[in-house]
């Protein structure tokens, strides 16, 4: 099961930063996001062991995955954020075996709900 939390409502240039909380270990943790009408995009990934991470190139400099696993808890820190990061931000965990964190939304197995993120 993964929770997310911390969305909400920031001006541009703001920060924010999202949470997901794990009931199980997973090797791999991502960040996706889905706007009104688009496709689901991968933001961020992250593998447990070891912390190599991946970042789709809209958000490279302004976002940062990191995890607390005594929490089991994945964080996406958000800042200088612009209205195009505006849309519904979800985690996701996969047990697979991948060359790098993946970022496409098909090679994930477990999803949480999501959380908004508006900013204006």
């Amino acid at each position: 099961q993964l929770v997310e939390s911390g969305g909400g409502s920031v001006q541009a240039g703001g920060s924010l930063r999202l949470s997901c909380a794990a009931s199980t270990y997973t090797r791999y943790m991502g960040w996706f996001r889905q706007a009104p009408g688009k496709e689901r995009e991968g933001v961020a990934a992250l593998k447990a062991e070891g912390g190599t991470t991946n970042y789709a190139d809209s958000v490279k400099g302004r976002f940062t995955i990191s995890q607390d696993n005594a929490k089991k808890t994945l964080y996406l820190q958000m800042d200088n954020q612009k209205p195009e990061d505006t849309a519904m931000y979800y985690c996701a965990a996969v047990f697979g075996t991948f060359w790098y964190p993946p970022l496409r939304a098909t090679q994930y197995q477990y999803w949480g709900q999501g959380t908004q993120v508006t900013v204006s």
